[in-house]
């Protein structure tokens, strides 16, 4: 798994990389390296897992790395300072990065059920109802998708996030907090979700369900997506092809996805198994979910989350015809 210190390296290495423009050129105009940030679920792990990445985009000359991140903050962070070439992350990240005036665009698409997100509390949690968390410790990765709905299920609930204490915690670090009673309330999203939940002393106070829509995105970096668009049009078709297959055989997918991110079958099956769960959903970005996109950007600037007023459509690829 890629430490933060290591993301940190990745970063300061790009950037002195970003001083040169001649190398910076060189690296838009011919890959030989495609560099890709994963994380423990969905069709890029059981993409890695196949090798079919490194099968499809061999006959170009272009090898594939890989980065595991436990979020999407982070993951962006690299891609939009061209430490990474390609990704995927909830729906929050890709805004944080946008107004960090991150290198990086919207390439893909695919959806997920909102079962696969949730507020957790302790089973002997006081905490019933959305309303009882105010004033309570609730932890959430910041510009991270349970970002939102923290936001949005407080909302239902009659509260802002200016009602709770608002911890900033990566996902292994919520988890510990979770079970020693650290925090009284936990926003997370699959596979951490499955595992917390098979916990018999946890409870799911709410799903994502009603609440939030569960789009999720590929992104690249722009001056790769530039540089080598059909590049980024294989990617897209073959992570289409690998979703399609495994979504048509789920056993050979639950057992694929457990070798490769060590999560237990049992707990991937549930995460693959969720009312609306699809690994099929891979597709280039429509205009339902820029909208989407945009709605989120314009809250949260409206909420004073993120700094400036975002324009989704400026930093959305669509391949050209062929």
């Amino acid at each position: 798994m890629i430490s933060r210190r290591h993301t940190l390296g990745l970063l300061g290495a790009t950037a002195a990389t970003l001083a040169l423009p001649s190398i910076r050129s060189a690296r838009a105009a011919a890959a030989t390296t495609l560099r890709i940030g994963w994380q423990k679920n969905g069709v890029l792990a059981l993409a890695k897992r196949k090798g079919a990445l490194e099968k499809r985009l061999s006959d170009r000359g272009i090898s594939v790395e890989w980065s595991e991140f436990t979020s999407g903050p982070p993951l962006l962070e690299a891609l939009g300072a061209g430490a990474l070439d390609f990704g995927a992350t909830g729906d929050v990240p890709p805004l944080f990065a946008q107004a960090a005036n991150g290198n990086l665009l919207y390439v893909g698409l695919y959806s997920g059920s909102p079962e696969g997100s949730a507020i957790l509390v302790r089973k002997d949690s006081p905490i019933q109802t959305l309303a009882d968390l105010r004033g309570k410790k609730v932890a959430f990765k910041r510009g991270s998708s349970a970002h939102n709905v923290t936001v949005k299920a407080l909302r239902k609930g009659g509260l802002g996030i200016s009602d709770i204490q608002a911890l900033d915690l990566a996902p292994p670090d919520a988890s510990a907090a979770f079970k020693t009673g650290a925090i009284d309330a936990w926003s997370i999203w699959d596979p951490y979700l499955a595992i917390a939940e098979a916990d018999p002393d946890t409870r799911i106070l709410t799903t994502a369900r009603g609440i939030v829509d569960s789009f999720s995105y590929f992104l690249a970096n722009a001056d790769f997506t530039k540089g080598n668009p059909q590049v980024i049009v294989d990617v897209i078709e073959e992570l289409a092809k690998v979703g399609a297959a495994a979504q048509s055989n789920l056993d050979e997918s639950i057992a694929a996805l457990a070798e490769i991110t060590g999560v237990p079958s049992t707990i991937t099956r549930v995460t693959l198994t969720r009312p609306g769960a699809n690994l099929g959903s891979v597709s280039t970005i429509t205009d339902a979910a820029i909208a989407y996109q945009q709605g989120l950007a314009d809250e949260f600037y409206n909420l004073g989350v993120i700094p400036r007023k975002l324009s989704i459509t400026d930093i959305v690829w669509r391949p050209k015809a062929s």
